[in-house]
């Protein structure tokens, strides 16, 4: 019996269900659970606006228990993962075509954003007057953004300190340094590496333990996340906007059906099989605006649908980072939205030199509610041609778009999990197809 087959195997209870099945069950109530639970928060905040926004410190909060534990989770996991990919080598390789495939996938995501864009020209008709914009409203994000250079942006994966990469949450640091660390452990005799990794093991499965505990709070997290969107900003907001907001989840959708689909088409999977076995995991998402609400359930699904988790350690959190398909949608597509909406005429170089400022600011923009716009401030003040003060014209429906890009980020590193172990042969196919044609099952 191999490793993998027997990882997977779990004890049964008396009546002789597995706790496995005990667990889906369970989990399948706690959907249904979020699933009424936005329904009424949304009825909430469209009827009680007022009641709706005092709801944000319940969103916040759930938000921030589940982000305390995002740095030590990627720790453990990168570095098991390397440990346990058998070699460096092996590790280096796996790393490398993560990368790589990434910067691929992700170039066709900036370039479907500006084809559409081109094509549709959502702004062509708003006709706003530059000097009418009011750079107060979007100050604090640019502040954020820090009118960093490129230079200045690619030295800020440097932390100062070994600790302050995790007191700041700075994902790319905690990548750098759980990447250092994983090498540094596979290189040393076995009898050293041998109690380090049992301890990152357990540390590891306490980790998963408490978030365990923390997403049976997801339905009040996800409602009251429902509620304080719609009682802040009203479905009212959304009308001027529409054509915008439909055009960028349009796009989002062809690039997960027909760019995913068609890479996994080719790796031998259908994409629509995957989505619906973590549609729980997307409707977290889709509530919270953040894909860091459900990156451990997904790590936790993928290893349980044949993934090996030397692959899901290496690959889900360097994409979280690196892989960000909907975040580079929305850049693309959102400024050139301005620049029309602006009557500012756009070169194709131009539009090119957004395309290669966007694919380094995006590196970083881990999922949380409004990092897509920090990202965007930062890619318009180092592109000249276009005002940084334009992104008021997209702030009041940068909420409903969040979800979107958060969704369309999950998928593309699910399915980057599943294409990599599928390229590197850690993919238990029997599994994987059994899982798949089991369909639906929730682990959070």
């Amino acid at each position: 019996m191999s490793d993998m087959t027997a990882a997977r195997q779990v004890p049964k209870d008396s009546a002789g269900n597995t706790l496995r099945n005990r667990a889906r069950r369970s989990a399948s109530k706690l959907y249904n659970w979020v699933l009424l639970m936005i329904v009424l928060g949304g009825i909430l905040g469209h009827f009680f606006p007022k009641a709706g926004v005092a709801m944000q410190p319940v969103a916040d909060g759930f938000i921030n228990l589940i982000k305390m534990l995002i740095p030590a989770v990627i720790l453990c996991t990168v570095v098991l993962g390397i440990a346990g990919a058998g070699s460096i080598r092996k590790a280096g390789r796996v790393g490398a075509k993560a990368i790589i495939y990434f910067e691929v996938v992700s170039t066709f995501a900036l370039l479907i954003g500006l084809i559409m864009a081109n094509v549709f020209r959502p702004g062509a008709s708003f006709h706003a007057d530059p000097s009418k914009l009011d750079p107060t409203l979007v100050a604090g994000y640019v502040t954020q953004a820090q009118h960093m250079t490129l230079t200045e942006h690619l030295l800020k994966m440097i932390p100062r300190t070994f600790f302050s990469a995790f007191t700041d949450g700075e994902i790319l640091q905690v990548l750098l340094i759980s990447l250092l660390l994983g090498f540094a452990l596979a290189r040393l005799p076995e009898e050293h590496s041998r109690p380090l990794k049992e301890i990152l093991e357990k540390v590891n499965k306490v980790l998963f333990g408490v978030m365990r505990i923390i997403l049976y709070m997801a339905p009040i997290g996800a409602g009251a996340a429902i509620a304080f969107t719609i009682g802040k900003f009203g479905l009212r907001s959304l009308l001027p906007l529409l054509s915008l907001i439909l055009l960028f989840y349009a796009t989002c959708a062809v690039f997960v059906f027909f760019v995913l689909g068609l890479i996994a088409r080719v790796s031998g999977f259908n994409i629509l099989k995957l989505l619906r076995y973590i549609k729980g995991e997307l409707l977290l998402v889709l509530a919270t605006s953040s894909s860091e609400s459900a990156l451990i359930p997904l790590m936790e699904k993928l290893e349980r649908i044949g993934v090996s988790r030397s692959v899901v350690g290496l690959v889900v959190p360097t994409g979280y980072s690196f892989n960000l398909d909907g975040t580079n949608i929305y850049m693309t597509l959102a400024s050139l939205f301005i620049a029309q909406a602006l009557g500012i005429q756009l070169t194709l170089g131009q539009q090119m030199s957004i395309l290669v400022v966007a694919m380094i600011t995006s590196k970083g923009a881990s999922g949380v509610t409004g990092s897509g716009f920090v990202t965007l401030a930062a890619t318009l003040a180092v592109v000249p041609g276009i005002p940084v003060a334009g992104m008021a014209l997209i702030l009041g429906i940068d909420k409903f778009m969040s979800e979107a890009r958060a969704i369309t980020n999950q998928i593309g590193n699910c399915t980057a999990a599943v294409v990599l172990a599928s390229w590197e042969g850690e993919l238990d196919r029997e599994t994987f197809r059994a899982e798949l044609a089991r369909g639906s099952q929730i682990t959070f």
